[in-house]
């Protein structure tokens, strides 16, 4: 049904520090991006995993630190639960939905930290351990009511973000057109609700 790669390289980017052994290791995928998807503007998408591939891990250290882990006012939370729940909290209901969703299907995520399971990079890489498991209609739950409905919003915030090196917005717009791709092969209709954030 997915290419499980393209998923678990992008979920990196959006969850492991640049300094992470396996952010190392997945640096040098950056550059087969283009490859892995029948892209509708394969040059632009081309062009920019060439910049991106050309990063150095130290070049966006401050960058994550702001995005991820909350240096001075997070722009773009990266959980969903901060977009679902009125007062913007996480580990909210729509968390412990997802949770319920996971636990089902036999996949718990655990990283050691005490941490909300609807971490947008987390998601990523859940829907390619379903797609490996061949659970197709729970990747499509997922989709259409755990990430689609808040992951363009969040997509967006991560965009219009003032870093100091444009990886962080290159990323959420590549991501960005492949989730637009893929909402479309697969035919999905998220859900409908309304975003606090």
């Amino acid at each position: 049904m997915l290419d499980t790669t393209i998923l678990r390289i992008l979920g990196a980017f959006f969850y492991y520090s640049p300094q992470s052994d396996t952010l190392q290791n997945v640096y040098s995928a950056l550059g087969e991006l283009p490859q892995l998807h029948s892209w509708k503007d394969s040059e632009q998408i081309q062009a920019i995993c060439a910049s991106l591939a050309q990063t150095a891990p130290n070049d966006i250290a401050y960058d994550y630190s702001v995005l991820f882990e909350g240096q001075g006012s997070m722009p773009a939370p990266p959980w969903g639960s901060v977009y679902f729940e009125h007062d913007n909290t996480v580990m909210g209901e729509s968390t412990a939905a997802y949770r319920n969703l996971l636990q089902s299907k036999g996949l718990v995520t655990d990283t050691g930290i005490r941490e909300p399971e609807d971490q947008f990079g987390l998601m990523l890489m859940a829907i390619s351990a379903l797609a490996e498991h061949g659970e197709d209609d729970a990747i499509v739950e997922l989709l259409e009511q755990h990430l689609l409905p808040w992951a363009y919003r969040y997509l967006t915030l991560v965009q219009q973000t003032q870093t100091e090196n444009a990886f962080y917005p290159n990323i959420a717009k590549v991501t960005e057109v492949y989730l637009t791709d893929l909402q479309k092969q697969l035919e999905l209709t998220p859900i409908q609700v309304e975003l606090f954030r």
